[in-house]
């Protein structure tokens, strides 16, 4: 039987014969670049997609076929509980058969809540939480008692979070004004504002009076009064004292959600610090006072993961068993998939994106479904090659299970466990959106794709490395793990930092460099912008592109801002109209008055060499270098072209840019300034292997132009690229934090006996 969506054109195959329930089968997807894409991918086999950077892998992964089945999911619902739910809209595809539930374990950092940690992200945390309740001493019989997010267990002096914040109140106002000069000098409370003017018309304060002649008991009605109803004439409102109302309507919100403005005054005036009452464990004295095998809860949550693992196994008492089993079991998960030198205190919003899938990926490992489509994003991100040999066989875990996995990776050795491989391309973007292959692993090294070319392609060592031409020093660095670590970092060179995750390779770059002048730091960090921001708003590309038609029509810049006021007044300068439908999935269109260009009609009437703005900024950056020839716009649109985003729209929206572009993105806006030392945070994220080749031809071009790059990294080609390698380990956590080997990638492969120097030797086939 087949049925479908009216109106949809999606159609759904739900023959009862065995055979037509082994494949996926895609029918014409069109997501983003996808070239009326048709495929068909094995159930209950691992598949990875291959293909470069922008080649659609995970539009047609993500994009396309969890996304439907997630819809599909969602659609069995309520209206009501759909209107809780994030808005998922249908598809670009003709037709999807035979799909199964979809997991996504994606690269998306876990937020920034700081009521979140590691171990309340896999539950581990809860089940300690048991464990104490039941056979604690003393006895504390609720497991609310050791919970940090409730009443009953937390620090009442910092509410569970483990840290107080303090206000600096000379951040706050000007002393020597008085309120009706603005003497409040925090953002939104300006003269004639709403908050100015509850104070003026308070009649609680003396609005011409200068506050440093306020006595005491003004001081503390401006400062400290508490909610009040205040009646003036005939109104009535609620006067606050500036600090709990600062308290309540700013720190009480995420700070990566304000406003620059904003965000840069709370940075400002509020000094944070650990909890005097709680040490920053975060729970009241009595549930810090309990204890198993003679530990606390809050000794338990701050070990390293695998020597908890060690201690909760010597619990032994048969009340407790079945959850001491399942604890023990997700607290070896963890350590299996490298992860073992956290602790289950960690705050989620800490980890990188690769350890937060990895924290994902550990809440199905014990799961008893089968017959699920698991879906990764580059699972082996972050990891050393030791750590992804143990990722691989987690990976063919889920798939012996009966669960279909599907994973985009560039990794080689990723690559090699797979039972079916799609790659995408040729190219990226405009060239990319068709298969070029499909079929089992030797088949991909015999074609003539992109990535079966560079298969099995290795990067050799050099011949001469380059001599330094001084060093940068770091002396009895401390942070995190680190054990007094002293170390030289060459200048002049390319010098690759690497070890096991959790070495200490982060805490040692990142704790250290950024303090020298002229160090220049692209990490991991997200992007900040709105759905408005593209490419040529963050690169600072548009900048002189509007001088340019500000001059060619001698009209004002701001005209050709679709954020200002050349904006269409139909959509506000997005391009789209955003519907809310109440309990239903919202809905965007195309504006229908500028047809999504985003500009006013009489701003698009003036031309730059006969082409208007939206035409501009429809433009790839290598379109864009033939229309651009000199001036600032050529130097920005030649950086995007060497880091490899030549194929990039400059009005592409930055939320639909792939890992591996962002990062490159930041890479070319830090590579104006010369002379500098980078410091680049894994810039393979992201990257085919044929454009690691090109980002080593990249790193080598920094060098020569008298630059200094330093690479946090843990692929082979880069390693056996370098001028100088700095291994930390031997392990992760306590068992790491030392420099075992500093010198030549040549004398690493010779003479290192680290698990470093064993996975290079292997790679180059020594």
């Amino acid at each position: 039987m087949r049925f479908g969506l009216r109106g949809s054109g999606l159609t759904f195959d739900t023959t009862s014969a065995a055979d037509a329930h082994n494949t996926i089968e895609v029918r014409g997807a069109r997501e983003n670049n996808l070239n009326d894409v048709s495929v068909d991918i094995p159930k209950r086999r691992l598949s990875v997609f291959t293909g470069v950077s922008g080649s659609g892998k995970s539009s047609l992964v993500f994009g396309t076929i969890a996304a439907e089945s997630q819809r599909l999911i969602n659609e069995t619902y309520t209206a009501f509980l759909q209107s809780f739910m994030p808005s998922v809209g249908r598809p670009d595809v003709d037709a999807l058969r035979n799909l199964s539930a979809a997991i996504i374990v994606d690269q998306e950092r876990m937020g920034a809540n700081s009521r979140s940690t590691v171990g309340t992200a896999t539950d581990a945390h809860a089940m300690l939480r048991i464990i104490y309740s039941r056979v604690g001493t003393p006895r504390l019989e609720p497991s609310s008692a050791f919970s940090f997010n409730n009443s009953e267990g937390m620090c009442l002096e910092c509410e569970g979070l483990g840290r107080t914040d303090r206000i600096e109140l000379d951040e706050l106002y000007d002393r020597t004004r008085s309120l009706n000069e603005g003497a409040i000098t925090v953002p939104g409370y300006g003269v004639d504002t709403w908050y100015w003017q509850v104070f003026v018309h308070s009649g609680l304060l003396d609005a011409d009076k200068a506050l440093q002649d306020y006595t005491d008991q003004e001081w503390s009605t401006f400062l400290h009064q508490p909610l009040t109803k205040v009646k003036v004439g005939k109104n009535s409102f609620s006067y606050e004292g500036l600090v709990p109302k600062i308290k309540r309507t700013y720190l009480a919100k995420d700070r990566e959600k304000m406003q620059p403005a904003l965000r840069a005054f709370v940075d400002r005036a509020v000094v944070t610090s650990t909890c005097p009452e709680c040490a920053g464990t975060r729970l009241n004295a009595a549930a810090r006072q309990v204890r198993v095998g003679g530990r606390t809860i809050t000794e338990c949550a701050s070990m390293q993961i695998d020597d908890l693992a060690e201690f909760v196994r010597t619990i032994d008492d048969p009340s407790v068993q079945p959850l001491v089993d399942t604890l023990t079991h997700t607290l070896d998960s963890l350590t299996r998939v490298g992860l073992g030198y956290l602790s289950l205190d960690r705050e989620s919003g800490t980890l990188s994106g690769g350890e937060a899938q990895r924290v994902k990926m550990v809440r199905h490992l014990g799961s008893s479904l089968s017959d699920i489509t698991y879906v990764f994003d580059e699972p082996t991100v972050g990891l050393h090659p030791h750590d992804i040999e143990r990722m691989n066989n987690l990976l063919l875990g889920l798939r012996d299970k009966g669960n279909t996995v599907l994973v985009v990776e560039h990794k080689p050795e990723t690559i090699a466990i797979a039972d079916h491989v799609v790659d995408l391309g040729p190219g990226a973007g405009p060239q990319g959106g068709t298969i070029t292959y499909t079929g089992d692993v030797n088949g991909l090294r015999t074609s003539s794709t992109l990535t079966g070319r560079h298969l099995d392609h290795r990067v050799s060592l050099k011949e001469d490395v380059r001599t330094p031409t001084g060093h940068l020093p770091i002396r009895d660095a401390t942070t995190h793990n680190l054990r007094n670590v002293s170390v030289d970092v060459p200048l002049g060179v390319l010098t690759v930092v690497t070890g096991v995750a959790g070495s200490g390779k982060s805490s040692l770059i990142h704790g250290a460099l950024p303090e020298h002048e002229g160090v220049v730091v692209v990490d991991q960090s997200a992007i900040r912008g709105s759905r408005r921001s593209n490419p040529a708003t963050y690169t600072g590309l548009l900048d002189p592109i509007r001088t340019a038609f500000a001059r060619a029509n001698k009209v004002k810049a701001a005209l050709f801002s679709a954020n200002s006021e050349g904006a269409c007044p139909e959509c506000k300068g997005a391009g789209v109209i955003y519907t809310d439908l109440a309990m239903m999935a919202g809905v965007a269109s195309t504006c229908e008055k500028c047809q999504g260009r985003r500009f006013r009609e009489q701003v698009l009437r003036y031309r730059l060499r006969g082409k208007d703005i939206s035409q501009v900024l429809s433009m790839s950056v290598e379109q864009a270098r033939e229309f651009f020839t000199s001036g600032n716009a050529r130097t920005i649109l030649d950086r995007l072209h060497e880091v490899g985003l030549g194929y990039l729209g400059l009005g592409q929206p930055l939320n639909t840019l792939s890992g591996g572009e962002r990062q490159r993105l930041k890479l070319a806006i830090s590579m104006a300034k010369k002379g500098a030392v980078y410091v680049l945070d894994e810039p393979t994220t992201g990257l085919h292997l044929a454009d690691v080749d090109r980002l080593l031809e990249l790193l080598d071009r920094l060098v020569r132009g008298g630059d200094t790059v330093v690479v946090i990294e843990h692929h082979q080609a880069v390693m056996a690229h370098a001028d100088h390698i700095i291994d930390l380990g031997p392990g992760a956590g306590h068992d790491g934090g030392r420099v075992v080997f500093e010198g030549s990638p040549a004398e690493l492969v010779d003479k290192g006996e680290t698990l470093t120097a064993r996975h290079l030797r292997a790679y180059l086939g020594r």
